[in-house]
């Protein structure tokens, strides 16, 4: 699944993060799909009932995971979905569906997923070999672990094939998991599309299942449509009839079936979508989308880059890409970034759509990096698969490492590899950083309900995952990690695995070359995956001594689980002296001495070269200095990464008391020189943190002061070079021309106020022509309506009405919460709660953008604090956006009220629960006690800093 958070480049106080998924409760449902009766032996159940809510027992039906008792061999679903309601307002859809399975071990229990489906009479099983079916029991249902049991009157017989069949009704709900529907509005007619959601666990709410990732099956898939409609699924479709259906004119679509594959990646679409497509070498790529997106050409960079990013995915596994199409298709509401769906895989708009006029240079680049994550995923995930959701972070972390890989095979020109420091690496850093991280696997036991499962979707998952595989890809090299993964793909290819196994074909790859690595692989990453955390490497260059610890914003507190390595790692260390770069260090224990480290006059050390490796890096105070003075004198002798890295780290190392807070402001001194993006995006994203602790005290001014002398040159600079009407000519120049424009207006220079008040004022007089760059648009929008009151916010929320884009529609969405009026963000959290205005996708990431602003900070925190209940039972504790919301409304958090306020929340809704952001609560109050601790310890140093800064 694709990263559902995008870090906006331009808008410093708008978070825009993953949409929540709403779950709404299936009432009964009276339309029975037209029965089509089995001519096998019929069994009719002689009773249908939901099972008593009871305590747990050792049954079958009351654990989370399958029993090994049946293995599915292949499925044949037909549904038909409606997309017009029934007499009760409902969208239903109604199927059968029959599953072939082998019988592994002897049992009377039929065990099968289903959720939230009306299973209709009659369920029959039939034997397929020579000894007869035992007779069907009961059936009962258990709501909580989400199965159907059927009790069987004798026993299936161990190696023997059965069938079983069912009818159903499901509703088609707009709850974003499962079979659910989609709504969108053109030319005025409001459309319906029925589109899926399966991962991780929803497949079992379009037809019972056997909904594990170890339980791959061939599927054959039909739909019934109206004529007139589109049907999509995982296969090219192989029959297409009109036919007649309870009255009803339908088309019936049959598709060719399913490779070997998981519940979770199948898809099945009907809608009256359009679309553009190319034949690349017989494989067929198709870019699906409203009629108005397509005809306005919104899916024309996605169909380019698409073949060349699976060109190069082809040759970097070495196994041809196995099926003969590859549809993308952009859906108006979706849960996630983006789902890997074996041929089919499904996008938010904004994630797969472009428009060369109205689209930013940021959303280009989400566009290819999700198009490449989710290509990755076609071979490592859908080829090959976790065993179990405890293994994720091999699935994600592995396709968000190499989308960087693929995104630069379709634009080399960007040097695109580089931001997975700043958008991973760093990023990661903040969470795993808290006692309360946890590792990258875990165990099977640990991860089992549904809620549990979602929680693992985190950014532990995605981003510490991508950050470690680079690492081993790195120290390795590139070569022998893709001999090695080479080998696990084609030897694990239809199957499922641990990641364990990558580490095999890893070390068989090393072994075959001879290189030389200090521990075998899985001895080395055991210490990277089992154990929470990351180290912090200390080099005295006065002795040459280097040291490891575990790294801790609040080095007072402790991991609640011990670790069996003691948080110790194996650390390679690449390093420099004074721009001459030394072999590669390896750190195998606490302690060591290199003498090659020990510096002379004029001499520093640089560790962590283009931050290849997970771990942040501290030195003696003379090299410190004679870093900062490298800076300052001679910049380029670092290379940008590192300028990047060293302001992360030193503000991250202060912030553990590992160094002076006033040093690492320190870091940011040489920014009046500085022109390059990723020094200044780690500066502004380190400095965001004093503005949360600050931005209410009187830190505030002189904080404002110094940032506003440090950009006037880099404003200076893009003025020079742009006039504000031109774009500059490289990928990351333009996100740094973004950066001038907001931190030069949010810190009141007169020239870029005066600049973008213009721009909206310009643009409010003749709506239909907008004179603001695409780049620029969030910066401008953010400023005006902060700048402005009612009558720019009302402009606003008419033209994100208006627009038929997308991306242009997600910039206005997170420019309205930059309002500064009280009133104007209470109605816009009100708006949150009503799907008609704000759709459930974009609920929670619009409330954490209006908690991000300073001003809407506690009117968000009132708001889901009265609304919790709500919000929780409409969005579902499955949600995968819950942690990003706890965090979100409560990152300012600074004060002892403010934590006893958090505790309040946590405790008094402990009967509704926090679903997948439980761990995110426990996360909150971490953080909030540090950041009591760190503003009392720093406060009155920060503020003399920046006092001694103020220019006469």
């Amino acid at each position: 699944m694709g990263k559902g958070f995008v870090i906006s480049k331009a808008v410093g106080i708008v978070l825009v993060v993953v949409g929540a998924a709403a779950v709404a409760t299936i009432i009964a449902l009276s339309v029975v799909y037209s029965q089509e009766k089995s001519k096998n032996n019929e069994v009719k159940p002689t009773t249908t009932t939901s099972a008593p809510t009871t305590a747990p027992s050792n049954e079958p039906w009351d654990q989370w995971r399958l029993p090994q008792t049946l293995s599915p061999q292949s499925y044949n679903v037909t549904l038909w979905p409606r997309l017009q309601p029934d007499p009760n307002g409902l969208y239903i859809f109604t199927g059968k569906s029959s599953v072939i399975f082998k019988c592994v071990k002897e049992t009377d229990l039929i065990l099968i997923h289903s959720n939230k489906l009306n299973i209709s009479d009659p369920v029959t099983l039939t034997a397929l070999g020579s000894k007869p079916a035992p007779h069907i029991d009961s059936i009962k249902m258990y709501p909580k672990t989400q199965y159907m049991a059927i009790h069987l009157k004798g026993k299936l017989t161990a190696e023997e094939s059965y069938e079983l069949y069912t009818e159903f009704v499901g509703e088609l709900a707009d709850d974003l998991g499962g079979f659910y529907r989609s709504e969108y509005e053109e030319n005025g007619n409001k459309k319906v599309v029925a589109t899926t959601q399966m991962q991780p666990t929803d497949a079992r709410k379009a037809f019972p299942c056997f909904d594990e990732p170890a339980m791959k099956a061939v599927f054959h898939i039909t739909l019934l449509h109206d004529r007139g409609t589109v049907a999509l699924s995982n296969g090219i479709v192989i029959g297409e009839a009109n036919i007649t259906e309870e009255g009803t004119l339908l088309t019936k679509t049959t598709f060719a079936p399913t490779e070997v594959m998981s519940t979770y990646l199948l898809a099945f679409i009907v809608s009256d979508f359009t679309y553009i497509e190319q034949i690349d070498e017989k494989l067929q790529i198709r870019i699906f989308a409203r009629q108005e997106a397509i005809n306005a050409g919104q899916g024309q960079y996605a169909l380019t880059v698409t073949g060349p990013i699976m060109k190069f995915f082809e040759k970097y596994y070495n196994v041809p890409y196995p099926l003969p199409k590859s549809d993308q298709i952009a859906l108006p509401d979706f849960n996630a970034g983006a789902m890997e769906n074996w041929g089919l895989i499904t996008y938010r708009e904004t994630a797969l759509l472009y428009d060369d006029e109205i689209s930013s240079n940021g959303n280009k680049e989400r566009i290819v990096t999700i198009i490449a994550h989710e290509l990755a995923h076609q071979w490592f995930g859908n080829l090959v698969t976790i065993r179990w959701w405890n293994d994720l972070w091999l699935n994600e972390g592995f396709a968000s490492y190499v989308e960087y890989l693929g995104a630069d095979e379709a634009e080399p020109e960007w040097n695109i590899k580089d931001l997975i420091v700043l958008n991973d690496v760093h990023r990661v850093f903040a969470i795993d950083a808290l006692a309360s991280s946890h590792p990258l696997s875990s165990k099977e036991e640990d991860v089992q309900r549904p809620e549990q499962i979602s929680e693992v979707f985190d950014t532990i998952s995605y981003s510490k995952g991508a950050s470690v595989l680079r690492m081993l890809s790195d120290f390795l090299t590139e070569d022998l990690f893709t001999q090695g993964l080479q080998t696990y793909l084609d030897h694990f290819k239809f199957d499922n695995t641990v990641y364990t196994d990558l580490w095999v074909h890893l070390q068989a790859a090393v072994d075959k070359t001879g290189y030389s690595l200090p521990k075998t692989v899985q001895e080395i990453m055991d210490r990277w995956v089992l154990q929470m955390g990351f180290p912090v490497v200390t080099i005295n260059t006065a002795t040459g001594a280097i040291t490891q610890e575990h790294f801790l914003l609040d080095p007072t507190t402790k991991p609640e689980k011990p670790s069996e390595f003691n948080y110790e790692w194996f650390v390679p260390i690449k390093w420099t002296k004074t721009g001459t770069e030394k072999p590669t260090k390896w750190l195998l224990q606490k302690n060591d001495q290199v003498d090659d480290m020990k510096i002379n006059a004029n001499e520093w050390v640089l560790a962590n070269i283009n931050v290849t490796g997970y771990y942040r890096v501290n030195y003696d105070n003379e090299n410190w200095e004679r870093l900062l003075n490298a800076l300052q004198t001679s910049t380029q002798s670092i290379p940008v990464i590192n300028r990047a890295q060293i302001i992360d780290d030193a503000f991250n190392l202060a912030k553990a008391g590992h160094i002076a807070t006033t040093l690492a402001l320190r870091t940011t001194l040489f920014l009046s020189v500085e022109t390059e993006y990723m020094p200044w995006e780690s500066a502004l994203d380190n400095l965001d943190y004093f503005y949360l602790m600050f931005d209410r005290t009187e830190l505030y001014g002189p904080m404002q002061a110094y940032l506003g002398e440090q950009v006037k040159p880099l404003f200076r600079h893009f003025t020079d070079l742009t006039n504000w009407t031109d774009v500059p000519q490289g990928h990351t120049d333009q996100y740094n021309q973004i950066n001038a424009l907001r931190v030069a207006c949010s810190t009141g220079l007169e020239n870029c106020t005066n600049l973008v008040n213009g721009w909206f004022k310009q643009w409010m007089q003749n709506e239909d022509v907008n004179p603001i760059k695409a780049n620029l648009r969030s910066v401008v929008y953010c400023s005006a309506i902060a700048a402005g009151g009612e009558e720019e916010w009302d402009f606003a929320w008419k033209m994100f009405g208006k627009t038929n884009v997308a991306t242009e529609k997600d910039k206005l969405r997170a420019a309205m919460a930059c309002a500064t009026k009280p009133w104007l963000l209470n109605r816009y959290l009100s708006y949150t709660l009503n799907s008609m205005l704000i759709r459930k996708q974009d609920a929670t990431s619009t409330i954490i953008s209006i908690a991000s602003n300073v001003v809407g900070q506690s009117l968000a925190w009132d708001f889901v604090r009265a609304n919790w209940e709500f919000i929780f039972n409409q969005y579902g504790g499955g949600s995968f956006s819950f942690s990003s919301l706890i965090n979100g409304v409560t990152k300012r958090f600074s004060t002892p009220f403010e934590l006893q306020q958090l505790i309040q929340f946590r405790d008094d809704n402990a009967n509704i629960g926090f679903g997948s952001g439980t761990l995110a609560i426990q996360q909150s109050i971490e953080r909030t006690t540090a950041n009591i601790k760190w503003v009392d310890e720093n406060k009155k140093a920060v503020l003399e800093w920046f006092e001694s800064q103020r220019k006469p």
